[in-house]
Order: C-alpha cells, then structure tokens, then sequence
C-alpha cells in the first residue's frame, strides 16, 4: 500500500527535528566544559552538518578589525568557497553577517545576486548555500556557513534548522568566551599580587638596611626601573636575590 506523501513529508521532518535535536544535546555537553573558544568554534562547525541533514560542508567567517576569516571548517573546499567569498566581497556567507539574516541561495541563482563571487569561485560540486547570522560579542560576530551537494540544494526546513542550532551555538560560544575572559582576568590578578609582594619585600628590605624611610625605600627602585627601563618588579626580583644570596 502506498504511503500518502504528506505522511512522508512529515516523517521526514520529524527525522530533521530528530537531528537537529542530537546535535543540540551534543552542542550541550560544550557548555559543561571549559574550553576555549577555537575549540568549542570546531565542535560548532562539526556539528551543524549533523543538524541540518542536507548539508555536506560546514564553516564559521569571524569579522574582526573589518575583515572576515574562517575560523574553522569542515574541509578544505568549505574554506576555498570561503575564500572566494572574501575576495569578491559578496556572497552568502558575507550578506548573512552584515544583514543579519539568514541566506538560502541555489547555485544557480547565486550569479545573479553575486556575480563576482560566482565567478571567483569557479567549478564546484556545491548546489546550494545557507549562511545565519553569528553574534558572540562586540568583538565576534560572523556567519554560520553550510554547503549542500545535494541536487535541490536547502529547503526552508533547513534554514529553520540552521536558525534554531545557531541560536544555541551563540549560547555556547559566549560561555566559552566568559570563561577565556574570567582566566585571563584572574591571571592578570595573580601576576599583580606577585608584583605588589616582591616589592613589599625589598622595600621593607631596603628600609631596613638604609634606616630609611618607607617613601624613599620605594624611590630608589623605582628611579632604577626608570633609569634602566626595566619594570620595577625586575628591579625587586634582582635586588632581593641579591641580598638574599650575599
């Protein structure tokens, strides 16, 4: 007995949801890790071919200091129509970041809209391209980028898809940007209490041996780190040394 097509228009997009579905929870066991961006980046890029089931190649554009880059991919012929992108200064990838919106484009209309992208990148087995939007923060934000070999190329399902997964990278992605931040700023912390305490210790040091007071104890280093231009915890450093070897 045949099955009636809107049952199987319909298993058929309870199997996208599945996936897109597996890919969210896998995306999910990301933010219980502390890891750093290009890697959660990776585990974005690899994912999303799993959360749309049309799509063959993935890669992330970052714009940074006004120009854009790949920051991962799944492969190198992604990162080459990536790259055609860039040189033409049009294309899915692009247009999905500076309007915000998500790009679903056949192959065979690309030329209209990106002749000089078309061009620029030449004979390709790709039928089809779907670019979101990608905002992590002030300093990050770029694209999602998918190419389909397929011969129907996406469906709107799949922008749906792609637009759904997108939002739960981007939560991903500013964990793993708060957690580089909070690092790097307890390190600065770090190396400052170090600082502040070897030159506590030779002013105390200084105050002792010179019978000075506690102002000039932190003059004369603080002249030398100048005179020498060396930073006054070099100066400290040595100068403890110093006394405590002699």
């Amino acid at each position: 007995m045949d099955v009636p097509q809107d049952h199987l228009a319909e298993q058929d997009a309870v199997r996208r949801v599945d996936d897109v579905t597996g890919a969210l929870e896998r995306l999910s066991t990301t933010l219980e890790q502390d890891e750093e961006l290009p890697v959660v980046l990776q585990r974005v890029c690899r994912q999303a071919v799993h959360a749309v089931p049309e799509a063959d190649m993935a890669s992330i554009t970052l714009v940074r200091d006004g120009g854009p880059y790949t920051a991962t991919s799944t492969g190198d012929e992604a990162r080459r129509i990536d790259q055609a992108q860039y040189d033409a200064g049009q294309g899915p990838c692009l247009e999905a970041a500076r309007a915000g919106t998500v790009q679903r484009v056949k192959v065979s209309e690309a030329a209209g809209r990106w002749p000089e992208f078309t061009a620029a990148a030449g004979e390709t087995a790709v039928a089809g391209y779907l670019s979101a939007p990608l905002s992590i923060d002030r300093e990050y934000q770029g694209s999602l980028n998918l190419y389909s070999a397929g011969d129907e190329g996406f469906g709107a399902l799949d922008a749906a898809l792609l637009e759904l997964y997108t939002t739960a990278a981007e939560a991903a992605l500013r964990a793993a940007r708060r957690y580089v931040t909070a690092r790097e700023t307890v390190g600065q912390l770090r190396s400052a209490l170090t600082s502040r305490a070897v030159i506590d210790q030779a002013k105390g040091m200084l105050m002792a041996v010179h019978r000075i007071s506690e102002d000039d104890a932190f003059g004369l280093p603080a002249k030398q780190s100048q005179e020498q231009n060396v930073k006054l915890r070099e100066v400290a450093e040595r100068f403890v040394a110093d006394v405590l070897n002699s």
